[in-house]
């Protein structure tokens, strides 16, 4: 937090959370008035738990967390049935890591060589594959 990145925490904010509050915008008026509706979120860990350098980050990633929980309980008192369901897809192998400019976060890097795996799913040695 004491680097001040306030550019690249507004871009964050604006990715991360603002563009999440614009398609559930988009959407929310016709599961509102059909009476049913399926929202899915992808999640990395920085949800559920904080990092070292990843203030911003993890900031934007609890307050979607959140709108998720009280979009469920909304959808409950109101008796709207809007579905949401949260996917946790382990580290993935992104654009994101070129972008790290901090050196406390280039760590990472280290880490997503040994356990992250491409956008695609094709380096997940655990994942089950169906012909094509």
């Amino acid at each position: 937090m004491s680097v001040l990145h306030t550019q690249q925490w507004s871009d964050m904010i604006d990715v991360n959370l603002k563009e999440v509050l614009n398609g559930m915008a988009a959407v929310m008026p016709i599961f509102t008035r059909q009476k049913f509706g399926h929202i899915i979120t992808i999640y990395f860990i920085a949800n559920i738990k904080s990092f070292m350098g990843c203030g911003v980050y993890g900031v934007t990633k609890f307050a979607v967390r959140n709108l998720i929980e009280l979009t469920q309980q909304e959808s409950a008192t109101k008796q709207t049935n809007i579905r949401t369901t949260t996917l946790y897809p382990a580290a993935i192998n992104s654009e994101l890591l070129q972008s790290i400019t901090d050196a406390t976060l280039q760590s990472m890097t280290e880490l997503y060589k040994q356990v992250g795996i491409s956008p695609d799913g094709s380096s997940c040695k655990l994942c089950y594959r169906t012909a094509r």
